[in-house]
């Protein structure tokens, strides 16, 4: 009789249990299909230790930082993406957050020339006097052609930045091969360079292209930030 009563706990305890795991993975396969962060939450409150709280705990974080990473690529400020970063050091946008904190902070340097550039040449001594009248019908005189155009000393003097990396500079050369074959309109003929700049907290390496004109530079940025992608333009004292 004892034994009756001791078989029929265990079965009651089975039946328990094993109805407890169905009910637990019905949960989980509703809360997969709904798929947002609070549907995680919910289960999670529900089965604080359960066969899928590890799961449903690594996709509650992840849609949380799509949600944040979202809200700073909205504000687009360094303040926004500073923010991010400390909330997400690591994390699947952390490096493209680093990226766009490092644009802006280039962006916002001052163009002035760096330590131990040399100081500018000294004005042009006075122009001589004028020739006289005559003078300027000899035949040796050269007029100056038509639609001359303007010094090329500034043409081809700015360029742009499309990421800067810890990583390395293999890093910076698969982000170009990347946004090539993205945008191939935007920067198909366009040769990158990678630029090493140390830092207070390694060195950075930055993806830009140089030799541009200014008009090219700031047409190329505009129309890679229309596509929600960082772009800065670089002038002379940056290039």
């Amino acid at each position: 009789m004892v034994v009756n009563k001791m078989f029929v706990v265990l079965s009651l305890t089975v039946l328990l249990g094993v109805s407890a795991c169905s009910r637990q993975q019905s949960d989980w396969q509703k809360t997969r299909g709904a798929n947002t962060a609070e549907a995680y939450e919910q289960f999670l409150k529900k089965y604080p230790s359960g066969e899928f709280t590890a799961q449903a705990q690594a996709r509650l974080k992840e849609l949380n930082e799509e949600r944040d990473w979202q809200k700073a690529r909205d504000t687009d400020t360094l303040e926004a993406y500073q923010a991010f970063l400390k909330q997400y050091p690591e994390g699947k946008w952390t490096e493209e957050a680093r990226i766009r904190v490092e644009n802006f902070t280039l962006a916002a340097a001052p163009t002035t020339p760096p330590p131990g550039t040399p100081p500018a040449a000294a004005p042009a001594a006075p122009a001589a006097p004028a020739a006289p009248a005559h003078a300027a019908a000899a035949p040796s005189a050269v007029p100056q052609a038509k639609g001359h155009a303007p010094a090329k000393a500034d043409a081809g003097a700015n360029g742009i930045q499309l990421g800067a990396f810890k990583s390395g500079a293999a890093a910076a050369t698969k982000r170009w091969k990347e946004l090539e074959t993205q945008y191939p309109k935007i920067l198909g003929g366009l040769t990158p360079k990678v630029a090493p700049q140390k830092t207070s907290t390694g060195t950075l390496y930055r993806l830009q292209v140089v030799k541009l004109s200014d008009k090219r530079a700031g047409s190329i940025c505009k129309a890679l930030k229309e596509h929600s992608q960082p772009c800065v333009t670089l002038h002379p004292a940056h290039t």
